[in-house]
């Protein structure tokens, strides 16, 4: 037996009102509609609720049973429609994020104090993983990706790109000189990536095509221990500005081959699994984050 609360609705209306008819206009319904509802009512609940005639109508034991609960009820479902509407208004709870080490150091805690003075009732969470997770097994909210995407059963939202830029320290030029063209890297320390591949094919045009496939002498698992490596002195790299734009500013790390530059840019995604309207405290954070993103970003 399932109710429907429209049916409650309707109950109740018919005993304030008095009447189907009054009940009716009240609900902009028809009154044969309204008699139809009380029926399938009484059905479902195989029992009469209310002994109907053509002059008057009178709650039955059942009736009167049943009209205090189903008042309870409606009373219950409102509050917790205005309380939901609240919520919506002042986003709160508890916000799981998930992001790879560097993004979440160079890309989001910066920006963490001003997030939480202008949410101050949003909890959050921030895990850093530099592969990809299950974000159910994980029991994450929304996960902040770099690169392509691959698993179509996630939903997505763009934050934005970032270019990728091959870089070295002042350190490292002056002991092994400055590569003037592209194919110069042969002879120099190059540091790459354990996985995947792909972040090893570097955005450099050249005679035959736009992308240098590299062979590291060096290589790690994440981009945060090669930038450490590159500010080091071990090598030259290529990295997103997203986490490096700060050494470029200061001049820790210096854009090399920039006028071989393909201009690729890595996009930025927030990915999910519900395909519904997001949570607001979930839409407050990605379009806070999208906007600081927008000053290294495409």
């Amino acid at each position: 037996m399932k109710t429907r609360s429209e049916e409650l609705q309707v109950f109740v209306a018919v005993i304030d009102c008095g009447s189907i008819s009054a009940a009716a206009e009240k609900l902009g319904q028809t009154p044969s509609s309204l008699s139809r509802s009380l029926s399938r009512l009484e059905a479902r609940l195989g029992t009469t609720l209310l002994n109907r005639t053509t002059r008057r109508m009178e709650l039955t034991e059942e009736g009167r049973f049943f009209l205090e609960r189903s008042r309870l009820i409606l009373g219950q479902m409102q509050e917790l429609e205005e309380r939901l509407s609240l919520h919506r208004q002042s986003p709160a709870g508890r916000l799981r994020i998930n992001a790879a080490t560097s993004f979440m150091l160079h890309a989001i805690v910066p920006w963490i104090g001003e997030f939480r003075r202008q949410y101050p009732d949003i909890e959050l969470e921030l895990n850093t993983d530099d592969l990809i997770i299950d974000l159910l097994e994980q029991r994450t909210d929304v996960a902040i990706r770099i690169g392509e995407l691959s698993d179509s059963s996630l939903h997505a939202r763009s934050l934005g790109c970032s270019p990728l830029q091959v870089l070295a320290s002042p350190g490292y030029l002056a002991r092994h000189g400055t590569p003037r063209q592209v194919q110069d890297l042969e002879q120099h320390c190059l540091l790459g990536f354990t996985q995947p591949d792909s972040l090893n094919h570097w955005p450099l045009r050249h005679a035959e095509g736009d992308r240098w496939s590299i062979r590291p002498q060096l290589l790690a698992s994440t981009g945060e221990t090669l930038r450490a490596l590159a500010l080091a002195g071990e090598g030259i790299v290529c990295l997103s500005h997203f986490m490096t734009h700060e050494d470029i500013r200061s001049g820790r790390l210096q854009v090399l081959l920039a006028d071989a530059n393909s201009g690729y840019r890595q996009p930025i995604h927030a990915v999910y699994y519900r395909n519904t309207q997001l949570a607001l405290r979930i839409q407050c954070f990605l379009d806070f984050i999208q906007h600081k993103l927008a000053a290294y970003a495409c």
